[in-house]
C-alpha cells in the first residue's frame, strides 16, 4: 500500500447540532435505510445497551479488513463506515448520542464535506 496521510477531523458545533436533531428523532433505536437527509454524510451505530462514542467509532473502523485498498471496494463484508471515517476530504465532524426508548443507544456522526462518493477513493 502506498503511503498516505489522513487529516485530522475538526469538531464542528453546527454539524453536531444537526446530528443531535436527527438523533433526537431516532429514539426508537431502529436501524433503517433512511438517513438524516442533510448535506452531510453520516455513520450510525445502534446498541441495545449503553455505547460510548469511542465504541461506535471502533465498530466503524473495525470494518477496515473488508476494504480492498487497491480495488477501492468492500470485499467480504461492510466497509462504508470505515471509508467514511478515513475519507480524506471530509474535514469537519459532529456527533450526537441519545438514550433510546428501549434503553439502548443511538449514535450519529455527520461529516462535511460528504464522503463515500461512488467511484472515488477515500485516500488522497
Amino acid at each position: 500500500m502506498d503511503s498516505f496521510f489522513l487529516r485530522y477531523l475538526v469538531w464542528n458545533n453546527k454539524i453536531a447540532a444537526f446530528a443531535q436533531n436527527y438523533a433526537n428523532q431516532r429514539k426508537d433505536c431502529k436501524v433503517t435505510l433512511f438517513d438524516s437527509g442533510g448535506r452531510y454524510s453520516e455513520n450510525i451505530a445502534v446498541s441495545p445497551g449503553n455505547m460510548s462514542g469511542m465504541e461506535a467509532v471502533n465498530l466503524w473502523v473495525a470494518e477496515n479488513p473488508h476494504y480492498n485498498f487497491y480495488m477501492n471496494r468492500c470485499e467480504g463484508g461492510e466497509c462504508s463506515h470505515y471509508t467514511q471515517v478515513v475519507w480524506s476530504r471530509s474535514l469537519r465532524v459532529g456527533c450526537a448520542k441519545v438514550k433510546c426508548d428501549n434503553g439502548g443507544t443511538f449514535i450519529s456522526c455527520n461529516y462535511y464535506p460528504a464522503g463515500n462518493i461512488p467511484g472515488e477513493t477515500p485516500f488522497p
